[in-house]
């Protein structure tokens, strides 16, 4: 069975851009900038009283800007005494009306440079909702925070502008006046590029993630994303011996490879599998749904240590109504091909305990496990005896009741569970008005798993019954256009704006892999990527182009609404421990 690809050239993405290469240090024009307030906070009424800036490239100035503003506010004594700007100073001075579009002209194309970049940044932000100009989006860099990370403290007590301009012998010393302390925040960020180019940091993005707890090992080996485009699709880490150590999945597939290498990395092993790394393989995929689904694929044929999902794969079980005789209903791991009926998957054993328990506790088919002959010879056992089973293994049944009785259980599995929630219900019902709460709870929770595997075994059943299906979603190039079969995806591709969508879709089906159907509830793909599909089909905007698909409302989905609600109630009354 061969797996989908692209049909035509129109499918490609535009060409990366330059900058996804990452913007070099000595190539990058920056833009120094510092402020003189009236005080610490904009929303408080605080105003600008000086803006200075420098522009440099390549360790070179290439300009300067210093202006006072009259900030229409008297300037605090304390501020005065700090800056030594006076009133009379700012009286005659531009207001930042007229100050702050010059600023802005003048830092055009630059990245924004500051220490402790959100006190100036959020004042020249704020500046600018005020007089309704939209602020341009600067890339903002705060040699604080990378001094932090690349200086010890045997090298500095803190990182302060005066101590970090004697640390690095600046050729101006800060005196809380704009441009002054700007020219000095120049001198400190080349001697931090300096520093961090001694470990390999030479990119703008490298600088704005670093942390010193990413090793110069780890660092040493960011070359391996430099093949890897910056498109959306699937990575895999591959030690020396070409085995698959960890999947993933991005839309920006160079800067999430690269950030391995360049940032902390807190999730355990992680540091172990990059050290073991030797090759990152990267498959392109047209649509984020296509890398979705390829992630799931290769780690289930890879099984990569280090992906948590091999470690810990998903463990489902199944509720299976037998074929037999005398069916019964059991837990299983797997659905077979014996035309029973299942429902499913449960995560985990405990959910399809619940869910039996509320069955056997409705309908009185039998729990015993052997399997009987048509016309059995047995003895009853005690649940005949509480009138809990309708005792068939003692010939107390004929078949046709017994038939009877299944079929009501196979409508509750398969279509409406009206019944089961009405005899759930009334259960629930009396045990509350015996103060029986924990009990009703219990009963409640063995319901809600019922309902809930029920449900997802008619949504998956939904989509694996319908042999293809073709459906767009709306895209910034046009429409990101999928084909399923089966439960399965098919193809996968973008038609750009302005293509004819029939022939476009033809040429994206004859590409399309193969797909048989699976048997029951289970698609011909995993249970994971069939509901991955159903996901992206309730897309805002989304449009069938080919096929016939509906989501029903009949069901177990519509009487899960109140168990949603009272979860969703009990969350919220529990205490928070988020910090």
């Amino acid at each position: 069975m061969n797996e989908f690809v692209a049909p035509s050239d129109q499918m490609r993405f535009d060409q990366m851009g330059f900058d996804d290469l990452g913007r070099a240090l000595h190539d990058t024009t920056f833009c120094v900038v510092d402020l003189e307030t009236t005080g610490g906070s904009p929303a408080r009424g605080s105003r600008i009283t000086e803006i200075g800036a420098v522009r440099v490239r390549g360790g070179q100035v290439i300009g300067e800007f210093q202006s006072l503003v009259n900030p229409d506010q008297i300037i605090p004594a304390f501020i005065t005494v700090l800056t030594g700007i006076t009133h009379q100073m700012v009286v005659e001075a531009p207001r930042i009306a007229a100050v702050l579009p010059s600023f802005l002209e003048f830092a055009r194309g630059a990245v924004l440079v500051a220490h402790n970049a959100p006190f100036d940044v959020g004042f020249l932000k704020h500046a600018a909702r005020d007089l309704q100009m939209e602020w341009p989006g600067f890339d903002v860099l705060d040699t604080a925070v990378i001094a932090r990370q690349a200086l010890t403290r045997d090298e500095v007590p803190n990182v302060k502008l005066a101590t970090l301009a004697a640390r690095f012998n600046a050729t101006t010393t800060p005196n809380h006046r704009a441009l002054s302390d700007a020219r000095a925040t120049v001198d400190v960020l080349h001697g931090l590029f300096e520093r961090l180019g001694s470990l390999g940091v030479t990119t703008v993005e490298e600088v704005s993630t670093f942390t010193a707890k990413v090793t110069p090992e780890q660092r040493r080996k960011r070359h391996l994303a430099d093949h890897v485009p910056d498109r959306p699709g699937v990575y895999l880490f591959r030690d020396r011996r070409d085995q698959v150590l960890y999947v993933g999945t991005s839309r920006r597939l160079r800067s999430r490879v690269r950030s391995y290498f360049t940032r902390s990395e807190t999730r355990t092993r992680m540091g172990e599998m990059i050290a073991l790394a030797q090759r990152v393989e990267a498959v392109v995929c047209a649509t984020a749904l296509e890398a979705q689904v390829r992630e799931l694929r290769l780690i289930g044929r890879h099984r990569p240590p280090y992906n948590r999902r091999s470690k810990f794969p998903e463990r489902v079980s199944w509720i299976k109504l037998t074929r037999e005789p005398w069916p019964r209903l059991s837990i299983v791991r797997h659905v077979l091909d014996d035309h029973a009926d299942y429902i499913g998957p449960f995560r985990g054993r405990s959910g399809a305990e619940a869910a039996l328990a509320a069955l056997h506790d409705t309908f009185r088919i039998r729990q015993c496990t052997p399997r009987l002959a048509r016309r059995p010879r047995g003895t009853a056992c005690a649940l005949a005896e509480m009138g809990h089973c309708l005792s068939p293994c003692d010939g107390s049944v004929d078949a046709e009741v017994y038939g009877a009785e299944v079929n009501r259980v196979r409508q509750v599995l398969t279509g409406d569970p009206g019944h089961l929630v009405d005899a759930i219900g009334t259960r629930m019902l009396d045990l509350v008005q015996t103060e029986r709460f924990e009990d009703a709870a219990r009963w409640r929770d063995r319901l809600a798993a019922f309902l809930r595997a029920a449900a997802r075994t008619q949504r998956l059943r939904e989509l694996t019954a319908v042999p293809e299906l073709v459906a767009a979603a709306p895209h910034p190039d046009g429409w990101e256009i999928h084909a399923f079969r089966h439960g399965r995806l098919a193809a996968a591709g973008v038609m750009p704006h302005g293509i004819h969508p029939a022939g476009w879709v033809d040429a994206l089906l004859a590409t399309a892999e193969t797909v048989d159907p699976g048997f029951g509830p289970v698609p011909a793909a995993t249970h994971e990527e069939t509901e991955l599909l159903l996901r992206w089909l309730a897309t805002p905007g989304l449009r069938v182009v080919r096929g016939v698909w509906q989501s029903s409302l009949a069901g177990s989905a519509r009487h899960l609404a109140p168990f949603s609600a009272a979860e969703a109630a009990r969350r919220d009354l529990l205490p928070s421990h988020r910090g």
